[in-house]
């Protein structure tokens, strides 16, 4: 029973969570655009709402990249560059550890804001109440790992989740067995992760895949319409904008 339990929560699952997260956000997406939104109530307590966020999503970022490059970085790669998994394993307590613990300072003033304001808690749905806590608990169960990871220092426990986690996205089966006897910590905190993809495309969250990472590589030069036409081509907008750009001021 163990070990069936076992596989449904860390074999099965994660794909019901894939599938939902990659379909439900194409679906609202072409479907449901008016609702694809961050919600944003910045026009009450800004300074505790500049504070909490900002550290939050610097926080956030910082972890989901770690999360994602230590778990889906083939171990081949790291044995190449001369990595050993207890130095993979320091710096996954270090550089999470600082990242949680300004993500925890950011969320806990977002859910002090959200919940004990009556202005914005009026004005909050229940999926943004709950996608709010179910974060807070993922990160205060994300920070609980360290403590146990300090146990296991030459890095072994943490091939097995990388081990686990290649292993679902190249369709390995039996890989549910990698993380069969790790700590219940580590399990929770797993469980919870899945979940909040599950969640994902139906709440607020959708809003990270309009973030505009295309405005980094966007062109220097202007579009610019003149009075007798409604619309210039590419190259007269480059003209212009290089024109105007050696003007003497």
């Amino acid at each position: 029973m163990r070990d069936t339990i076992n596989y449904v929560l860390f074999g099965w699952y994660p794909y019901l969570c894939l599938i939902v997260f990659l379909v439900g956000s194409w679906l609202r997406f072409d479907y449901d655009q008016y609702t694809w939104r961050s919600g944003s109530s910045q026009l009450l307590r800004r300074r505790q709402l500049s504070w909490g966020s900002n550290l939050f999503h610097i926080g956030i970022l910082v972890i989901f990249m770690g999360h994602f490059a230590g778990l889906l970085t083939p171990i081949w790669i790291f044995d190449m560059l001369g990595i050993s998994h207890g130095f993979k394993q320091w710096m996954a307590i270090v550089i999470g550890g600082v990242a949680g613990v300004m993500c925890f300072v950011g969320i806990t003033l977002l859910v002090h804001r959200r919940l004990f304001d009556p202005r914005i808690r009026k004005t909050s749905s229940f999926g943004d109440i709950a996608v709010l806590l179910l974060l807070y608990a993922q990160l205060v169960l994300g920070l609980a790992t360290i403590p146990v990871s300090l146990g296991h220092l030459d890095g072994h426990e943490m091939v097995k989740f990388m081990t686990w986690a290649q292993g679902i996205l190249t369709l390995q089966p039996g890989v549910a067995a990698q993380v069969a006897d790790v700590h219940i910590i580590f399990k929770s905190h797993l469980l919870l992760g899945m979940t909040l993809f599950l969640v994902f495309p139906f709440t607020r969250l959708v809003h990270v895949w309009s973030a505009p990472v295309w405005y980094l590589g966007r062109r220097g030069y202007q579009v610019v319409r003149t009075r007798n036409k409604s619309f210039v081509t590419r190259d007269e907008a480059r003209e212009v904008y290089t024109v105007r750009a050696k003007r003497p001021v």
